[in-house]
């Protein structure tokens, strides 16, 4: 099975590129994120027209997270136990989707950014961590991906330049601890040894053509899921302004091989 996920910066800009791309990697499920609409405003049919069922959380023009799959998409869940509100009023936000797929349970993640350190969105981004870290401890025995936009860099490899982001989210060492701590539990982060490199570009000053980016999508399996992992690739090609047809999402996609 091949499994991919993509901050795909709004489905309905991106629907063309989201359809090539499945149809160019043969991809069995992809999560989505920040598809930036709700399920009506979606463009569905062409990915329904090419056998994926589609499961959406999304609210408003902002956040929001889907999955697709052609391999089945069963007891679907929107939002984890426990899962943290935010503003004013407090609501949960379109954040978590999860759905078992030809006999994997896949959770798509857009874990919030954080914004700065000294921002309430900040404190909110630790706790919602935290609370997702308490829900998958009831799925480490089962195959299992948290898949998605974790906008955290774990390593100083994984940002171009981390003095440039010293006083920034991303590379905070509460942040970092929150994202280790999934490790320590017992998740294996699946990517890293055959997929080296960013998968985050920002649109600023040329930053994708000069490789000045982060690495912040993973794909986090629990033991028997990670057991099964054959290979892994950035779609690189995607985020090329250069390629495909209209704007490119600032994120690369990334896809994992299952056996």
């Amino acid at each position: 099975m091949r499994i991919a996920t993509w901050n795909v910066n709004s489905l309905r800009t991106r629907i063309d590129r989201v359809e090539a791309f499945l149809q160019r990697h043969d991809v069995d499920v992809l999560a989505l994120q920040e598809t930036k609409a709700r399920e009506d405003q979606l463009p569905l049919m062409g990915l329904q027209g090419l056998g994926y069922e589609v499961a959406v959380a999304g609210v408003n023009q902002w956040n929001g997270v889907a999955l697709l799959s052609r391999v089945g998409l069963d007891d679907v869940q929107v939002g984890f136990e426990g899962m943290p509100p935010y503003g004013d009023p407090a609501a949960a936000e379109a954040r978590a989707i999860g759905a078992t797929c030809g006999g994997v349970r896949i959770w798509s993640l857009y874990v919030p950014n954080g914004r700065k350190p000294d921002d309430p969105h900040y404190v909110y981004k630790l706790d919602w961590l935290a609370r997702l870290r308490e829900a998958a401890a009831g799925w480490l025995d089962t195959p299992t991906a948290l898949v998605g936009d974790w906008n955290i860099c774990p390593t100083d490899d994984d940002v171009f330049d981390v003095q440039q982001f010293a006083k920034s989210t991303h590379v905070t060492p509460p942040e970092r601890a929150a994202f280790q701590a999934f490790l320590d539990d017992g998740w294996a982060e699946t990517t890293r040894a055959h997929a080296p490199g960013y998968t985050y570009w920002d649109y600023y000053r040329q930053r994708f053509e000069r490789d000045r980016g982060l690495k912040i999508d993973f794909v986090l399996g629990s033991p028997a899921l990670a057991s099964r992992v054959t290979g892994a690739f950035i779609d690189r090609d995607e985020r090329d302004p250069a390629q495909g047809t209209g704007a490119p999402s600032d994120h690369a996609p990334v896809v994992v091989d299952l056996s």
